[in-house]
């Protein structure tokens, strides 16, 4: 097995859409599709397009939901058939223990997808964290410390919504 645990930014443009996609497909191609885990938090953006293409080459989803609320408090409307979709097409679910969506539960289900991974695909602009924790870069500087080999997928003409 594989397990290949993804983070990105939720805010990429709809132009780089496909754009990421493509370098998704692209990165993915190179594994045996009959022994890839993918694992995800599917929010919006970077993780749910990592989902859609482990499950388009054939792998196993995992989801990781940040907290018991997070449906409900974060998943907005034009999110939501997405996220249905993908919960309901995850091998596994792993609910973190936490009743509200904030920043620890994040951090916690961050650890979870470090924890399981193989390899860490990080759809990530190159920026550094913001201080608050929990974000992307907090993400791929958490998995550089330790160990986990981080592929960066950032496509020529990817941007995030200003």
């Amino acid at each position: 097995m594989t397990t290949i645990a993804v983070t990105g930014h939720m805010d990429i443009t709809e132009d780089s859409v496909p754009l990421v996609r493509g370098e998704l497909a692209r990165v993915l191609a190179a594994y045996d599709p009959s022994t890839l885990v993918g694992v995800s938090c599917i929010a919006r953006g970077s993780d749910s397009l990592f989902a859609d293409a482990v499950l388009a080459v054939g792998g196993r989803l995992v989801v990781v939901v940040p907290s018991r609320d997070y449906r409900e408090a974060k998943v907005k409307p034009d999110h939501a058939a997405t996220f249905d979709r993908l919960m309901d097409a995850a091998d596994e679910v792993l609910v973190m223990p936490h009743a509200t969506a904030n920043r620890e539960a994040y951090e916690a289900a961050n650890a979870v997808l470090l924890e399981r991974a193989d390899r860490l695909v990080a759809v990530w602009n190159g920026q550094p964290p913001t201080g608050k924790g929990g974000g992307t870069a907090d993400v791929v500087y958490e998995a550089r410390e330790a160990g986990v080999p981080v592929d960066v997928v950032w496509p020529d003409g990817a941007s995030r919504q200003a």
